[in-house]
């Protein structure tokens, strides 16, 4: 499915829509979830894994042949550095996605009663944690740029299954995305982060989506990948 000849302006909107719908189904379902798990945070997790995984396929489809379905500030500047798209359209692509993202939030705290905006007390910190995002990052922007290469028409599936499987095998839950993380440092529910953790976040997350450039320019001979947004219309959150 080809990439359209959006322009900027629809492209940045595209991204926006699609990053705020993505954390609707992040925090609405850790609301959902955790409400109707009785305590047992075990099913409330394993109900927001599943919304997630599944709305982020769903997304990547809907939303990749115009912008390519970054959803993701770090995927942004990985499309960049692989020149899928030019580096001054980078800030509205992050602009937008961070717009989106809290845009997102409010709209799942409005549908459960929530109030709009909330610091989140949920402390993730620490070295562990801090690795686990880098992980989180590094395999997720892994998995884009091997299927961008090599096998682009499952990349949505095989994105939204690696995040799914990637919130049960880092300690972190695999935020794996600065956009995402901002946000969700304005929701006091199941799905939220401390603000105070949150630099350390950002920090792994970018170094994670750097190594693993860096890794597939050097397997692939030290020249670009396919440009994420013609080669994979649709794998990027």
């Amino acid at each position: 499915m080809p990439v359209t000849r959006a322009s900027l302006s629809r492209r940045v909107v595209a991204e926006g829509v699609g990053t705020g719908l993505l954390l609707a189904a992040v925090v609405g379902s850790g609301i959902m979830g955790e409400r109707l798990a009785g305590g047992n945070a075990a099913i409330a997790l394993l109900a927001n894994t599943l919304a997630t995984g599944a709305a982020l396929s769903a997304l990547i489809l809907t939303f990749g042949p115009i912008s390519g379905a970054h959803f993701n500030p770090a995927v942004s500047l990985v499309d960049a550095w692989q020149g899928g798209i030019a580096w001054r359209e980078v800030p509205g692509y992050a602009a937008a996605q961070l717009a989106g993202a809290f845009a997102g939030v409010a709209a799942a705290h409005l549908m459960f009663g929530e109030p709009l905006f909330a610091f989140s007390t949920h402390a993730r910190s620490g070295g562990a944690q801090a690795f686990s995002e880098l992980v989180a990052s590094f395999g997720l922007v892994s998995v884009i740029l091997g299927c961008a290469r090599r096998n682009p028409d499952p990349t949505p599936i095989a994105v939204g299954a690696y995040i799914a499987a990637a919130y049960w095998f880092t300690a972190s839950t695999s935020f794996a995305n600065p956009a995402v993380t901002l946000a969700r440092a304005v929701t006091n529910t199941f799905s939220g982060i401390r603000p105070d953790d949150v630099p350390a976040f950002l920090a792994a997350q970018l170094a994670g989506a750097v190594l693993a450039t860096a890794l597939f320019r050097w397997i692939d001979g030290g020249e670009p990948g396919r440009q994420l947004r013609s080669a994979t219309a649709r794998d990027a959150i």
